[in-house]
């Protein structure tokens, strides 16, 4: 009998299309559960799409999505238990204080008074927002609103995060802030997957590197296999050779 814990996120023959356009063409993936997996790639390569579909927010048009084995179409309301989502557009009111951003997302989980506080207590710790609880979000650096955005994602205890290029915008040291809480989750159980644009986010944060164009996945592996891949050793000099007349400006 196998001891290896089920896939956190697998995903076959995945297809998405608006009109003519086809975002996602033929998608499989698999994220190990307790695992980082990043989605790299430019806008338009299907990775808010796939985030969206695994969250149960987009139908699909092909394809099967299991989020710890449940069926994302089918069993979208055990799937909503099991998730947690931090978007591109952040979820935080601005006019509401740290704290009752939190305990908004508390009632709307049905938590015991008790243990909201616990939790909300615990998060506001675990970001560094404690002693900002009581300002309003909008008095807020973007970094640590972005800080309170994931906390409050966390607040239903989620087993797999879905992160929609979380550190756009942020200024190097929030984005290293928000990078230790992410391997924090990790190192704890739960299972990220992660869009961004960002190459070095990718190989600081994920285990894996999954990279989408045009719907497609055109590579998928570790960080370190990835560059070997696709090494094409150090040039100390390039040389361009023009075979016609054009304007060096231009090509420089």
């Amino acid at each position: 009998m196998s001891t290896h814990p089920a896939p956190a996120i697998e995903i076959a023959g995945l297809r998405k299309q608006y009109g003519d356009r086809t975002v996602l063409d033929g998608l499989d993936l698999t994220v190990p559960a307790g695992t980082v997996t990043a989605l790299l790639g430019p806008n338009g390569a299907g990775k808010t799409t796939t985030v969206s579909i695994l969250s149960t927010l987009l139908p699909t048009d092909g394809g099967t999505a299991r989020v710890l084995g449940h069926d994302v179409a089918r069993e979208p309301d055990i799937v909503r238990r099991l998730i947690g989502v931090t978007g591109q557009l952040s979820a935080v009111d601005p006019l509401l204080t740290a704290t009752e951003n939190l305990r908004l997302m508390a009632d709307l989980f049905h938590l015991p008074r008790s243990e909201s506080r616990s939790r909300i207590a615990d998060l506001l710790d675990r970001f560094g927002l404690a002693e900002a609880a009581r300002k309003q979000a909008q008095q807020l650096s973007g970094g640590m609103q972005r800080k309170l955005d994931l906390a409050m994602t966390l607040v239903g205890d989620p087993q797999v995060v879905f992160l929609d290029e979380p550190t756009t915008g942020l200024d190097p040291r929030a984005r290293r802030d928000l990078w230790d809480q992410v391997r924090t989750l990790v190192d704890g159980g739960t299972s990220v997957l992660l869009t961004t644009q960002y190459l070095d986010e990718a190989d600081h944060l994920a285990d894996r590197v999954a990279v989408l164009h045009g719907g497609r996945l055109v590579a998928h592996d570790t960080p370190a296999g990835l560059k070997a891949a696709h090494d094409a050793g150090s040039l100390d000099d390039v040389f361009l050779t023009l075979t016609a007349p054009t304007d060096t400006k231009e090509v420089a």
